[in-house]
């Protein structure tokens, strides 16, 4: 859904630079596409081939080694895979759950360094709007290490995809074969943050959640500790 609107939007500004040269004009334009294309009454407009469980058959790997069917629910037609707390100017669609959800559901609040991959799920461009109120959120599909997308004949003839507001026009399968698409973690690098950056360490003492399980390993406890520099705020400090 969010990646067809920004296609359309990198497109036009493709042929038309001249158009774009303006913050508020370029937000109208966005605004415009994303009601023309009828998102915010896809259960009207948009055909029932266009959900996401239609489309392609999703997989996620939470324990090494095992791939598990993810179930998407019928009137889900955009997925966002997060690996930080951040999207689309700097809402957060994960949330962060609550006591019973992390307790039932296995869920955890969407910290930048566990390696694990936020997957949410909106319904339509109203669902979306969610994400202006304080704590509103997406639908919470899974957290996992790795996530694959496998695309067959049938649905559609292509999709929209984008990564780190890129996007592209997928074609997908005309015949018996099968397009791939996996996410994974694979590693990860020390950012520069303020003290009031909403992104989170696992091991940062403000987290949300805290394991005060208590290790006697000073090599682990050394490890930890670099964790805690979050930001790399007091690696590249200026001496007084």
């Amino acid at each position: 859904m969010d990646a067809q609107v920004s296609y359309a939007f990198h497109s036009e500004r493709k042929m038309n630079p001249e158009k774009f040269k303006n913050q508020l004009v370029n937000q109208k334009t966005y605004a415009k596409l994303g009601c023309t294309q009828g998102w915010f009454f896809a259960s009207l407009i948009h055909p029932s081939s266009r959900n996401i469980a239609q489309l392609t058959k999703v997989k996620v790997m939470q324990k090494a080694g095992q791939w598990q069917d993810l179930y998407i629910p019928p009137s889900i037609r955009s997925i966002v895979c997060l690996n930080l707390p951040s999207f689309s100017g700097g809402f957060n669609p994960w949330g962060t759950p609550n006591r019973r959800k992390q307790r039932d559901r296995d869920l955890t609040p969407p910290y930048v360094d566990d390696g694990l991959i936020e997957v949410v799920g909106f319904r339509d461009a109203w669902h979306g709007l969610v994400l202006l109120a304080p704590k509103g959120h997406g639908t919470r599909l899974a957290q996992a290490h790795r996530i694959r997308f496998e695309f067959c004949k049938g649905g559609a003839d292509h999709t929209f995809m984008r990564i780190d507001g890129e996007p592209w026009k997928q074609p997908l399968p005309v015949d018996d074969d099968t397009v791939v698409v996996e996410i994974t973690h694979h590693g990860q690098v020390n950012m520069l943050a303020t003290h009031f950056c909403k992104s989170k360490s696992v091991y940062d003492p403000s987290s949300p959640r805290q394991d005060n399980e208590e290790d006697d390993s000073d090599e682990e406890d050394s490890v930890a500790e670099e964790y805690r520099k979050f930001g790399a705020a007091d690696t590249f400090r200026i001496p007084d």
